[in-house]
């Protein structure tokens, strides 16, 4: 990263540390980093594996930061916003939820009003540097920390702007819960595979290889999915049989409508979380 504003995190789990790791990855510096956590133990371990600073006093982590990042359970963040409300009106830090469900509206209440807030949608693979996740900002948010936010979020994977909050409701069924989705391809590939005979070891490296070629050839690729889906299908061979037969069995409408399940339910725990605090 080309720049070290003082960041700090409130919340010390598998996401906050992933996005820690990738950032100290990327070349930003431990010394510009706190975190907070009420277990002092874990804090420590925090400490000695990335040389960042803790403190168990979420106030006193917040007013060290130009970007405050709430990596706390949704279910708690009414009561962690409030807690730190008073100091970040006085210092009026970058805030950034990675909380799922919870709007700007809602965190921008709960931290008295009018601070710049970006929400970020990530996802599980950001554990190992190859998340996605989805931004919104509110109107407070200024281009120089939408950069922060974006740089923050690049070291751990790729970092993309909605310009409805809405929309996040769209990134959590597709990026969000998706790795779940090709998961249970994985699961059903190897499943049929050891039943024609091939080891089960044998079968998940193969199915898990061929997934993670397929992605990093769409990726590099000039050409959509479509067409590089064609390019592997020869006219009457085993490719063109598979798939047809996928498309008979309805494989489209049924990501349609897991899709639209997944959509429906992020709709439905936002509400539900809103009405709860």
């Amino acid at each position: 990263m080309s720049t070290s504003p003082t960041i700090s995190f409130i919340g010390a789990g598998n996401m906050a540390s992933a996005i820690i790791g990738g950032m100290l990855d990327s070349g930003y510096k431990a010394a510009n980093i706190w975190v907070s956590a009420p277990d002092d133990g874990h804090l420590q371990s925090i400490r000695k594996k990335f040389g960042v600073s803790v403190t168990t006093d979420n106030r006193y982590c917040a007013q060290q930061a130009d970007m405050v990042v709430l990596a706390v359970k949704p279910q708690v963040m009414a009561d962690v916003c409030r807690d730190i409300a008073p100091v970040v009106q006085n210092t009026r830090p970058l805030m950034v939820s990675i909380a799922a469900g919870l709007t700007v509206e809602t965190l921008d209440e709960w931290l008295a009003g009018g601070l710049p807030l970006v929400r970020v949608m990530p996802n599980t693979p950001s554990l190992v540097g190859k998340g996605a996740a989805g931004l919104f900002a509110n109107a407070q948010v200024k281009d120089a920390q939408k950069k922060m936010v974006e740089s923050v979020f690049e070291s751990i994977g790729s970092a993309l702007w909605v310009e409805d909050e809405n929309l996040l409701h769209a990134v959590t069924a597709l990026s969000g819960s998706g790795p779940a989705y090709f998961f249970l391809m994985l699961e059903a590939l190897e499943d049929v595979a050891v039943d024609a005979g091939i080891e089960a070891g044998t079968a998940r490296e193969l199915a898990i290889q061929t997934m993670a070629g397929a992605a990093e050839m769409a990726a590099r690729s000039e050409h959509d999915p479509g067409q590089l889906k064609r390019n592997v299908m020869s006219p009457g061979g085993t490719t063109e049989q598979a798939i047809n037969t996928f498309e008979e069995g309805g494989l489209r409408d049924l990501v349609r409508k897991a899709y639209g399940a997944a959509f429906k339910r992020s709709e439905e725990m936002a509400s539900e979380l809103a009405g709860k605090q």
